[in-house]
């Protein structure tokens, strides 16, 4: 047997002392960065470092700390987040509201037994059915995004004994394999073909087409579970939904007995400038996901809400048919969820994020009209897209973001559009500063490209 107590001791006690310093010396420094770049060639994955060298130019940018709107690398370097974790930092960086109760939790116990009543559990179903539309009542609570996908997925079979499920072509799910069958994007299917069959994908913001698939499937004696659907697309590069399309599919579905689920694990929490998006749009979807912001940036925890009438007998008799993820709805992640929609209700972030957001888009609507490498500026809220003419220019736009310190999303997979999801309580001197970054980036970008 081979002896490796010695080594990983040393090693893990190392790693433990970085943790827990108070402040770390240049030597510290300098040995962390370079043991990154070795652990994750060696040990990670190496194509994560080329991923990430695509914005910053090299890989020597280690995130070590945040704090409300920004983080900061080993060295002190300090960046504004105008990528907010894909939607996670919604409540902000290390929100000190969410952290004190976190720690509180954390200082009682941090897991559930699995056997015994936990009632932050309870507590979070019941606040997350008090704010959610409609009837939604019953909540699973799971740890990733795709993981709820896959909830809400077995929930709309199990509830109606039925089959097929459309989605949307550009639709972004997740990755696990019923929820990379629902994404509508070649580039995560195609190396998993072929998947889990039962999936028809139809053009987002076309209702007819949604409905011809349902009854083509019907007409050769097929059956459809369910419909999954953003109510903005977010990896597809922030597509707003046509005018009346997300009505027209709760018809549609509710014509042909379809579970209509919204994925809202991007949307969620107040990222448009409503609690949910679906709000905005007067639709009540059957089941609701949620996730990223959802635990206050501080846990991860994902799930859904259903309505009454899909929570069937077979579920009630075997609680556990539907999924028993082990660390799904455990005390940790469920203070920190609780903390969250208590912060996110009490400051009105939607609202924040609604007024700053028409702010920042003024203010980006004017850069369009200045540069015309800047092709279109779209978005509901703190989800904005900014299109480029190439991916080219997306991706030069997004360095030229990173070397002024500021943090967008738009590389790899679809670098034409840039993301903007800053923290909802960003500050407006920081929304003007951001602006003035941008200026001077497509300033650079247009005269690079000429």
């Amino acid at each position: 047997m081979m002896d490796y107590k010695d080594s990983v001791l040393k090693e893990s006690s190392q790693v433990l002392d970085y943790i827990l310093k108070d402040k770390l010396t240049e030597e510290d420094k300098d040995r962390i960065t370079k043991d990154s770049i070795d652990n994750f060639n060696n040990h990670v994955n190496p194509g994560w470092l080329k991923y990430r060298k695509s914005v910053s130019t090299d890989a020597t940018f280690v995130e070590w700390a945040d704090s409300e709107e920004t983080f900061t690398d080993t060295y002190g370097n300090e960046f504004i987040d105008c990528l907010g974790g894909f939607g996670v930092y919604t409540a902000g960086h290390r929100n000190p509201e969410i952290v004190k109760v976190v720690q509180a939790q954390l200082n009682r116990y941090a897991l559930h037994s699995q056997e015994l009543v936990d009632p932050l559990r309870g507590y979070l179903a019941k606040l997350v059915a008090m704010c959610t539309p409609g009837d939604l009542q019953y909540a699973f609570f799971c740890n990733g995004g795709a993981e709820a996908v896959e909830m809400a997925l077995k929930l709309a079979r199990l509830a109606t004994g039925k089959h097929y499920y459309i989605s949307t072509v550009g639709g972004f799910h997740g990755k696990s394999m019923g929820a990379v069958s629902a994404t509508g994007k070649g580039l995560y299917r195609k190396p998993y073909l072929p998947i889990i069959q039962g999936f028809q994908h139809v053009e987002f913001g076309d209702a007819k087409a949604a409905e011809n698939a349902i009854k083509n499937l019907i007409a050769v004696g097929e059956t459809v579970a369910g419909m999954i659907v953003e109510p903005i697309q977010g990896e597809a590069g922030v597509i707003l939904p046509p005018e009346g399309y997300l009505k027209e599919l709760r018809a549609i579905c509710d014509k042909y007995k379809v579970v209509l689920i919204f994925d809202e694990i991007q949307t969620g929490m107040g990222r448009t400038g409503t609690m949910w998006a679906c709000e905005d749009y007067d639709v009540v979807p059957d089941i609701l996901t949620f996730g990223k912001a959802f635990g206050g940036g501080i846990m991860p925890i994902t799930g859904i809400i259903a309505r009454p009438h899909l929570w069937t007998e077979q579920l009630k008799e075997n609680p556990w048919i539907l999924g028993s993820p082990t660390f799904g709805g455990n005390p940790l992640a469920c203070a920190a969820a609780i903390a969250a929609i208590n912060f996110t209700i009490k400051t009105d972030l939607p609202g924040q994020i609604k007024e700053k957001g028409r702010y920042f888009m003024d203010h980006l609507l004017k850069l369009k009209e200045k540069y015309s490498i800047l092709v279109d500026v779209r978005g509901k809220g703190f989800l904005i897209g900014l299109e480029y003419k190439t991916r080219q220019i997306g991706w030069a736009v997004s360095k030229g973001l990173f070397k002024r310190h500021v943090m967008t999303g738009g590389t790899l997979n679809n670098a034409r559009v840039n993301r903007i999801e800053p923290p909802g309580i960003i500050a407006y001197k920081t929304i003007d500063t951001i602006i003035e970054r941008l200026d001077e980036t497509l300033t650079e970008v247009t005269e690079q490209f000429k």
